[in-house]
């Protein structure tokens, strides 16, 4: 937690900034900035628009001075400038005046009115407001606008008059505050209106937008002119410097007066230029209380924060005796998050208190109190919303008070939108499903906020963590992409509103009817439930006892019994709510027959229906077909109807046509004649009736033929399977094959559909038929998963649909892979490594290509794959390539969508094994004597570097190893030491040399093999008084190559020889065994112990020890009561360590007393007993503290305190955490480019 004003000052790039500045027509106006290095490159700006250098403006860089100069500004020149330099970014403003007799108010305004030239943090405003002028009396209007696209509800907007006057309670007839939303542009417009302007409105103003954590400001300043005759100078001076009284609402609402907030100045300080104000200096140079203050001011934190922090501000806050730096007024984490708050108190000895809501915090898991010096850290691990609480440290009766915000975690969106097709007028849903329950959601159309409105066309309906977007009665105006967004994410879907376009299955045909026959008008079409009107010649059609109107399903029915002529004429069906209409004409037929002879040949009359003999009928599939053949003949003829098949057979130069006779069999085909007509009826028309029908009558007088030609037109069949044959980050390239049948009819085009794979349902993609069979799908989604479908159209309908395609997901090539650099290179082989590319893309990468060409190579062909197929790994070997060959080479990523574009090396590399300095590695647990068991085994892997391969040798304590005992097996990178079943005498100094040439390095590895320790010697019994026995013994000879940590001693009965444990890991040579037995007889045994175990043989008492019987009446003698106690005493101190981050450390000593004190650690003389970092153990006397993987704030002096009735001892040492990599092997990387250096292996 760094000071703001430090961090602040960091962030700018600016050592001077350019000053706002004031100038006449015509004048020269020169900025001037610096920065901080001297090659930073700078770019100006006027209204965010790049300046370039010309007559008009002159730029100059000199070392780290930068100016800009505008030569003869004119009226148009006033306008917001910056300097850009990296990241840093200051806004000035350049202001023209008119060479007129005027006095400017502003001039004699304090500091805090001038206005906040610097770069706003947040950014909520699209348009702020701009300083403005005004006379007096006079008008004007400042307007500010914020997007709200990205907000979930209205924001706040404030406006201010200098630091603290708000403006809200001073709307009256002077102020008039107005704000207004567009729907379209997603705006809100936010206005404040001056009126009659007076000359104490002159002055700076703040404009405050808040939406729920974001803040924004933003400064501006109006200028009110006096204008004035010469001789009424004096005056307007005096009326700029008299004060003037304060009315703070009051009987005059709305009157801006606000000249309490003005201060007497001379008149010299009217015409002085506008401060020099750097906000950085002035937070680096002001005090921590008055932080908060400045930041409102110029706008530089949260408003959420800021308000927290003003209410506990005091005017004039006393320096603090117990601390040198206290809490920040608030902090901000996420949740789950860990947070850290640091103190720095006056006292490093002093104790401090943690308080949440006044409570006091104990030291947990999730609490760690931590105590370095004179600071003072409190750390919450996983915040939770239960954190967001405030806080306050006490150091004695002084507290700091801080308040922690815990953010809550987005909410994310579990289960997306689903795209949509709907008719006109139907209702539409859609749904999503988010990860937390009650969370707010936004609803857009095509980047426009949806919102309730008093027509309910859009309702907002929650259950759950469901929420649905209901739109009634969908219109073509409905149709666009629709937008649920969260906080933590947002989902996409479109939605098509189809008009319902009415297609005729079947119009209705011209009929011929004779006198008192039936005429029956037919159509069909798609919708069932469209209604009509029938017309006969523009006039509608009533139904009455002859005519008759019906429909059913999709079928409209005019019937008309017993015409007449006066039924002649044309007839029109008229689909209600669709522009177009079906007509057929009626016929009457009047059969005039003249007087014949009574023999009259037959005759067939097709000519009557005005087409010829040999004309085509076309009927759809499914539809009924009638063929009424009017005919005359006097005797009545007799009437066969054939049909020609389609199997012609030449025989001898004749081509023989097989006919077939029709008859009335009862089923799909009727034939009937009556008096002068002969009709052929087929129910439910199919493709095998298409042909060319004959109708032949015979009578005495003659015959008659005639040929009709019928086709039966039908849908086409499905187009095959579609076929995916490319695929892209939005879009598909589909292919498909024509329909096998058209339908009689030509494919007018053909209608694809796609849906996602888990969805049922199709969204139409064309509605206009596509004549090609290739077509590419745009707008999906990346990763989704997609299916397609195809519908072949003619002049009957459309399709069945065909068959889905194999599913699909649209990707796009990642991006290329990063990080390509040359691992290892030796004369013939090269090791490259990479990292993954940073966009992958939903269909992960299968795998690497490796490409290599030499220098110079131009053409994509000369690149040679380094290997055949891919390879998933990203490192890769290329050996057999030429020595001394420059070399370039490329990594390119593969995926289903193709190649990513090549990563390629920066220059080309010269295939030649470079000259390596050698180095050796020691693992870090190898840095400290190793120690084994006698009879273990030791395995010690030594890594090391160096170019050509080194000269390895090894030595023991200075002498060349035994290879009976020892074995050595060495690597091009490490060198493995075997020692299999090792024994005292392999304990001694091993030291690894590596050499190349002249060149060497060194290292050496410790190892101590440790045993069973000896039996202890001259065990005595040294005196024998009432129950007790005092025994003393020597120390082993042997010690088994390690410290003896104590000894077991032990006792038995010479009348039983049964041995009992009396004391175990006993540390000193002497000891008293009491609570022994009278009248028995003892020896004694003692066992030594090393950290390998108890020594195999005990060293036996060689005296026995007799416990006297006294008498049968025992009489204790009267003696006074020995004090055993002692105060404590540390017998082994506390030893100063140095030892590596990350790695558990433990400190110990040894303390004697009686009675036994108790033990206090201490770091840093602060209590570290309930620390869950510490462990603390108690042996026998022998203390133990257990430090938990240290870092280098673990650092310190650590004091042991032992206290007991009869007095405390005390003993300390420094313990130094080192980090992990020493700083200089950075040094030794640098010096050599494509080394490779392998890190230390523990």
């Amino acid at each position: 937690n760094e000071c703001p004003a430090k961090l602040l000052s960091r962030i700018s790039a600016f050592i001077k900034k350019p000053k706002c500045q004031t100038a006449e027509v015509g004048a020269t106006v020169v900025f001037e900035a610096e920065t901080e290095k001297a090659d930073a490159r700078v770019r100006w700006q006027r209204d965010a628009k790049d300046i370039t250098a010309s007559d008009k403006y002159v730029i100059s860089a000199e070392g780290n001075k930068h100016s800009l100069t505008i030569n003869n500004v004119a009226p148009e020149d006033a306008a917001g400038y910056a300097i850009i330099a990296g990241a840093s970014k200051v806004k000035f403003e350049l202001k023209i005046t008119e060479p007129l007799f005027t006095f400017c108010l502003i001039a004699g305004l304090p500091e805090s009115h001038q206005p906040d030239t610097r770069q706003d943090l947040t950014g909520l405003f699209t348009e702020k407001p701009q300083s403005g002028e005004v006379n007096v009396g006079g008008n004007i209007t400042f307007v500010a606008k914020v997007c709200g696209e990205s907000l979930l509800k209205k924001p706040t907007i404030r406006w201010f008059k200098g630091k603290w006057m708000d403006l809200a309670s001073k709307s009256g007839k002077h102020l008039q505050l107005k704000e207004h939303y567009d729907r379209n542009t997603k705006i809100y417009t936010f206005e404040m209106h001056i009126i009659a302007a007076k000359a104490n409105f002159a002055g700076g103003y703040r404009c405050e937008v808040t939406s729920r954590d974001k803040f924004d400001s933003c400064n501006f300043e109006l200028t009110v002119h006096v204008e004035v005759i010469a001789e009424d100078a004096h005056y307007a001076l005096w009326l700029m410097v008299s004060p003037c009284s304060s009315t703070d609402g009051g009987e005059d609402s709305g009157e801006l007066d606000f000249s309490a907030l003005l201060k007497k100045r001379s008149v010299s300080n009217i015409v002085s230029t506008e401060p020099d104000v750097d906000v950085w200096e002035i937070l680096h140079n002001a005090p921590p209380s008055e932080y908060e203050k400045i930041a409102f001011q110029y706008g530089i934190t949260d408003l959420r924060g800021m308000l927290k922090r003003l209410k506990k501000m005091k005017k004039e806050e006393k320096k603090s005796a117990a601390f040198l730096k206290k809490l920040d007024p608030a902090y901000q984490i996420e949740k789950g998050h860990k947070i850290k708050m640091q103190i720095e108190v006056a006292n490093p000895d002093a104790e401090v208190k943690w308080l949440k809501n006044g409570q006091e915090i104990q030291p947990t898991g999730r609490y760690i109190f931590e105590s370095i010096g004179n600071k003072r850290f409190l750390t919450i691990n996983n915040c939770s919303l239960a954190d967001d609480a405030a806080y306050t440290c006490m150091v004695g009766d002084e507290k700091s008070f801080t308040e922690l915000f815990v953010k809550e975690p987005p909410v994310l969106i579990v289960r997306n939108l689903e795209d949509q097709m709907v008719m006109k007028g139907e209702r539409v849903e859609f749904e999503c499903e988010v990860s937390e329950e009650g969370a707010q959601v936004k609803w857009e159309k095509d980047g426009v906020e949806l919102t309730r409105d008093e027509s309910f066309k859009y309702r907002f309906k929650k259950d759950g963590c469901k929420h649905v977007l209901i739109i009634n009665e969908a219109t073509k105006e409905d149709s666009g992409h629709y937008r649920v967004k969260t906080n933590g994410g947002q989902s996409l879907a479109e939605l098509l509103v189809q008009e319902k376009d009415l297609e005729v299955y079947q119009s209705i045909a011209d009929l011929t009817v004779k006198a008192k026959d039936q005429a029956v008008f037919k159509c069909e079409v798609s919708d069932e439930n469209v209604k009509g009107v029938w017309y006969k010649n523009g006039v509608e059609v009533k139904a009455d006892a002859r005519t008759h109107i019906t429909h059913i399903g999709r079928i409209h029915k005019l019937t008309i019994d017993d015409v007449r002529p006066e039924d002649e004429g044309d007839y029109t069906f008229v689909p209600e709510g669709y522009a177009f209409n079906l007509s057929a004409k009626l016929n009457f037929l009047e059969v005039k027959i003249d007087y014949v002879p009574r023999q009259d040949p037959p005759k067939i009359h097709l000519d009557c229906m005005g087409k010829t003999a040999d004309s085509t009928i076309l009927v759809v599939a499914g539809n009924k077909l009638r063929l009424d053949v009017p005919i005359t003949g006097d005797p009545a003829p007799t009437v066969v109807w054939t049909k020609a098949e389609k199997v012609r057979v030449w025989h001898m130069g004749v081509l023989f046509i097989k006919v077939n006779v029709v008859t009335d069999s009862g089923g799909r085909v009727h034939v009937e004649s009556t008096k002068g007509h002969c009709i052929f009826t087929i129910e439910g028309a199919e493709r095998q009736d298409e042909g060319v029908y004959s109708v032949i009558v015979r009578n005495p007088a003659g015959e008659d033929t005639a040929d009709i030609n019928v086709k039966v037109v039908d849908v086409p069949d499905p187009p095959q399977a579609p076929r995916i044959l490319s695929v892209g980050e939005d879009s598909c390239v589909v292919q498909w094959d024509p329909p096998l049948f058209d339908g009689g009819q030509p494919v007018l085009g053909y209608v694809l559909e796609r849906k996602k794979k888990k969805s049922y349902r199709w969204m139409r993609l064309n509605f206009d038929p596509y004549k090609e069979t290739t077509y590419e799908a745009k707008r999906m989604i990346e990763g989704m998963a997609y299916e397609m479908r195809v519908y072949a159209v003619n002049a009957i309908g459309m399709s069945r649909p065909s068959a889905a395609s194999e599913p699909f997901v649209p990707v796009a090539p990642s991006s290329e892979p990063i990080g390509l650099c040359v691992d290892d290179i030796s004369d013939t082989t090269i090791s490259l490594k990479w990292r993954t590319p940073e966009k992958v893309g939903s269909a992960g990468i299968d795998g690497y290509g490796v490409e290599y060409c030499k220098e110079g190579s131009k053409c994509a062909d000369e690149w040679i794959p380094a290997f055949e197929g891919l390879t998933e790994r990203t490192s890769v070997i290329i050996r057999d390539l030429p020595t001394g060959e420059r070399m370039q080479f490329r990594v390119r990523a593969f995926n289903v969508a193709g190649p990513s574009p090549p990563a390629t090396l920066p220059q080309a590399i010269t295939i030649r094994e470079i000259m390596q300095r050698p180095k050796i590695w020691i693992p870090r647990n190898l840095r400290q004597t190793l120690i084994k068991k006698v009879g273990e085994t030791v395995n010690l892997v030594i890594p090391f570097q160096g170019k050509p391969r080194p000269k390895l040798t090894w030595t023991k304590n200075g002498e060349p190893l035994d290879p009976k005992q020892v074995s050595v097996r060495n690597s091009d990178t490490d060198s493995i030491l075997f020692i299999r079943k090792t024994e005292r005498k392999d304990s001694g100094v091993y030291e690894l040399q590596v050499q190349i040439e002249n060149v060497e390095d060194k290292a050496s590895v410790t190892i101590q093999i440790v045993d069973l320790p000896g039996a202890p010697q001259n065990l005595k019994v040294a005196d024998v008084w009432g129950f007790n026995v005092a025994l003393e013994w020597k120390l082993p000879k042997d010690n088994g190559n390690c410290d003896i940590i104590g000894y077991t001693i032990q006792k038995a009965d010479k009348k039983t020889m049964e041995w009992y444990t009396v004391f175990e890991q006993y540390r000193r040579t002497n000891c008293v065994v009491s609570d022994l037995i009278m009248g028995n007889e003892y020896i004694f045994r003692v066992f030594s112990m090393n950290m390998v175990g108890l020594s195999t043989e005990p060293c036996l008492s060689k005296d026995s020890a007799y416990i006297q019987k006294t008498g049968i009446m025992y009489k204790p003698p009267s003696y006074k009561d020995h004090d055993f106690s002692e105060a404590p005493k540390f017998t082994r101190p506390l030893v100063n360590r140095s030892v590596i981050s990350g790695y558990n450390a433990t400190l110990s000593c040894s303390v004697r007393g009686i009675p036994k004190p108790k033990i206090t650690w201490y770091k840093n003389k602060m209590d570290i007993s309930n620390e869950a970092k510490y462990r603390m153990f108690s042996e026998q006397g022998v203390l133990t503290l257990e430090i938990r993987k240290p870092c280098p704030f673990d650092g310190g002096v650590y004091t042991c305190k032992a206290v007991n009735a009869s007095g405390e001892d005390t003993v300390e040492c420094k313990l130094e955490v080192r980090c992990k990599y020493p700083a200089s092997h950075s040094t030794l990387s640098e010096s050599l480019p494509f080394m490779i250096y392998k890190e230390n292996v523990e």
